[in-house]
């Protein structure tokens, strides 16, 4: 074993961060001579618990912690989830769904899309939703593991993430890290000791007295930065003007209404409201600008709006959209919270923290700290956060409503430059470029700019490679396809019942 090894990680603060860290470490390093995992944190402190639905990457993380998939789907109370559905966001009235997976079949070299867009020019106005296969079945309350060994099915490419009960996922992330020897310390930091030579972090002191050293600390510590900010200071970047949300509520209810594989977004006066439906209830919560909504007005609106009776009061959080300007720091890297907050519209909060914890595995530091290696972990956290906010202004930026004053600022803000060459391509002729290694793909563009009511103004010339007739026939087809495989999937509770999870039953909408 190397002499500069690592040899004890302390973990700051639990929660699924925390947690997933904790697991994903002893998962992989765990094994070597003399390497330790400890958490730290307390019980007086609150955790956010509200990142409870997902995106597909979290199938691989899973996977990669060994967890077999039916024990996670009973023991979280979990649901499977298809896409997200979008409703009054273009403007009152109007809904479409951002699928996992993808929309009809590539022809000619060239994506679908260009195929759907020279069909509107020949008078065909079937929505680009009737290509997807997790939009018919998700809206239809079906769920289908995917199927590559049927490349001629639509079954073939589905993408499922799931929508889970937070806590009972860090509980069952927990017992995972402690079974592979990781060990939790409870009790509330008062104080961070630092070498005097290096700057790095050498201790964190507890209320009790308890001294807890180690090599390298993990702040995941929620929006306090315990130790990324308050010890190293490294700075945040707000990115309040282009993502003006800075307060949610948040509240569970009983089941009521649907029970479909799908996180539902409904724009609001001031913000929107989301909608996830796990085995036993559903999570709700109103995502708003205090700028253009008092805190009271958010509770009872979101109140006014459950499918099922209350089962707590509402809980507040306040927050900033932005991100560290450094996440690593000497000897201190920040995940989750920590490290950066995006509003929960796409999920993508607990993807952050698989993110983040497959670059820091990729770049595992010896006690030596190599300066170019930290640089590049931070370069590629900001990239990860700038590719998701450009994402996400499109949804507020690309709007016909003007119903509020808060509509009226983010339909008129100035979009960020990528967005705003994103758009215009598409405007021009359709085409969607992604940079890189970006998360969203293409059809996550395209589900979004199409759902928002951006117009193409053309469509790949290959595409008339295709006689009109051929276009328009091939276009019925596909998706007379999907239809029916839709129709074949079973229902998501019949799905649940199957690997022995029992749904609560359907209440009444209070």
């Amino acid at each position: 074993m190397r002499t500069d090894a690592i040899r004890r990680v302390v973990i700051v603060g639990g929660g699924t961060a925390g947690w997933m860290t904790a697991a994903a470490i002893t998962r992989v390093m765990g094994a070597m001579p003399g390497f330790s995992v400890e958490l730290v944190e307390s019980d007086e402190i609150g955790t956010i618990g509200v990142g409870e639905a997902t995106i597909p990457q979290i199938v691989l993380f899973n996977k990669m912690l060994g967890i077999d998939e039916a024990e996670f789907v009973r023991e979280t109370r979990a649901t499977y989830k298809l896409g997200i559905e979008f409703v009054d966001w273009l403007r009152p009235g109007h809904r479409y769904v951002h699928p996992f997976g993808f929309y009809g079949l590539d022809m000619k070299g060239i994506e679908f899309h260009h195929f759907w867009l020279k069909g509107r020019t020949l008078g065909d106005q079937t929505p680009l939703d009737a290509y997807s296969l997790s939009i018919v079945g998700g809206l239809q309350g079906r769920f289908a593991h995917p199927r590559p060994d049927q490349p001629a099915s639509p079954l073939s490419k589905l993408g499922y993430a799931f929508q889970f009960d937070a806590g009972l996922y860090a509980r069952f992330l927990r017992r995972l890290a402690e079974g592979n020897g990781a060990t939790r310390t409870e009790g509330r930091i008062v104080d961070v000791e630092r070498d005097a030579e290096t700057g790095h972090v050498a201790a964190v002191l507890l209320q009790s007295g308890k001294r807890v050293e180690g090599d390298l600390f993990l702040d995941c510590s929620g929006f306090r930065g315990l130790l990324i900010e308050g010890a190293m200071a490294a700075g945040f970047e707000d990115w309040t003007p282009w993502l003006p949300c800075d307060r949610a509520v948040a509240v569970p209810c009983e089941h009521g209404g649907d029970r479909q594989p799908l996180t539902r977004s409904t724009a609001r006066g001031a913000g929107w409201q989301w909608r996830i439906p796990l085995q036993h209830r559903i999570g709700n919560g109103y995502v708003y600008s205090s700028a253009h909504l008092s805190d009271d007005e958010a509770a009872a609106t979101l109140l006014a709006n459950l499918d099922g009776k209350p089962l707590a009061d509402p809980r507040p959080l306040r927050f900033t959209a932005g991100h560290r300007r450094r996440a690593w720091v000497g000897n201190v890297v920040a995940l989750g919270l920590a490290g950066g907050f995006l509003e929960p519209l796409e999920s993508t909060s607990i993807h952050l923290v698989q993110s983040a914890i497959a670059r820091l595995l990729t770049y595992w530091p010896t006690r030596r700290f190599d300066q170019l290696e930290i640089d590049r972990f931070n370069a590629a956290h900001v990239s990860d956060y700038l590719e998701i906010r450009d994402f996400l202004v499109l949804h507020y930026k690309a709007t016909e409503r003007a119903d509020t004053p808060f509509w009226d600022y983010c339909r008129t803000l100035e979009p960020p430059p990528g967005l705003a060459d994103k758009l215009a391509i598409f405007g021009a002729n359709g085409r969607i470029f992604r940079e890189g290694n970006e998360l969203f793909t293409e059809t996550s563009w395209l589900s979004v700019m199409v759902g928002q009511g951006i117009e193409a103004g053309g469509y790949h010339p290959a595409a008339d490679l295709l006689s009109d007739d051929e276009t328009l026939s091939r276009l019925q087809h596909i998706r007379q396809v999907v239809a029916d495989t839709a129709s074949i999937m079973p229902l998501q509770d019949d799905y649940l019942g199957q690997i022995g999870c029992a749904p609560a039953p359907l209440a009444a909408a209070s």
